[in-house]
């Protein structure tokens, strides 16, 4: 599995060598078992020869697990100590990273309005997978999963009804586009690729979760570059700074809710 992903990157620029070697390997065969590829020397020669079944391994290997207001207490605890001390500068850059098909982004900005904060914000929403980047660019989500978000949106301390932001229509709502004109979407290789701003915020919530050691490192330190001083950084419930070389350039804003400040 190890050649399969060295050879992919050499391919196509994906790095998966460092993702966690047990659920890297559960959805390996997963995706052999539902296109009925026998081996992975197989496999790495089907994706070596056709770009369209890499784009579809790409899709089913990276992990699009996500709804708006994940975890409410999350949002509440930005709301309350990270989002007012935004409100010092005069451009806020936020980075979303991992957004997958794009509800935290959305969540992000609808917080952004609620405190005064969205027409002098910038949100860059990225992730490793183009699909859900083309889907989160979008902003059109089933109205089944509503009922859902807008508990969370209550919990997590929302100031008015999460329908005041969305368009319902055949069973789908649609984003405002007064939210969507203050959002950046890109394509962004956590594995791979470098810096390309300075952030006051980045969240990255349940991501580093599917990293090994080594990489999750490298991503602390691309983290710690790309923020201010002072600036803020939200991880995952099940995610953690112990073991990173940065661990000591942040103090703990809130540590059951996983925020941390950078200090210089």
């Amino acid at each position: 599995m190890h050649r399969l992903f060295e050879d992919l990157n050499s391919a196509y620029g994906f790095d998966f060598t460092e993702y966690a070697k047990s659920s890297a390997m559960r959805r390996v065969m997963y995706f052999m078992e539902i296109h009925k590829i026998p081996t992975i020397s197989d496999l790495t020669r089907i994706l070596l020869r056709n770009e369209h079944v890499f784009a579809s391994f790409v899709q089913e290997f990276t992990v699009n697990v996500t709804e708006m207001f994940r975890d409410p207490e999350f949002y509440q605890a930005l709301r309350q100590t990270v989002v007012k001390k935004l409100s010092s500068y005069p451009v806020i850059k936020i980075w979303i990273a991992g957004c997958s098909t794009g509800e935290e982004a959305y969540s992000t900005a609808i917080l952004l309005e609620e405190e005064g904060l969205l027409n002098r914000s910038i949100i860059y929403a990225t992730d490793l997978n183009p699909r859900v980047v083309f889907l989160a660019k979008k902003g059109v989500y089933s109205q089944e999963l509503m009922e859902l978000y807008g508990k969370n949106y209550n919990e997590a301390g929302g100031k008015k009804s999460l329908s005041d932001y969305y368009t319902a229509d055949y069973g789908s709502v649609i984003f405002d586009s007064r939210l969507k004109k203050h959002m950046v979407f890109s394509v962004h290789n956590l594995a791979a690729d470098t810096s390309f701003n300075e952030f006051q915020l980045i969240l990255c919530r349940n991501v580093l979760i599917y990293f090994n050691q080594s990489l999750q490192n490298r991503v602390f330190n691309l983290f710690h570059d790309s923020l201010c001083t002072f600036g803020y950084l939200g991880l995952g419930s099940k995610e953690s700074m112990l073991f990173s070389d940065k661990r000591h350039d942040f103090v703990e804003v809130d540590r059951n809710r996983k925020i941390f400040k950078r200090k210089y």
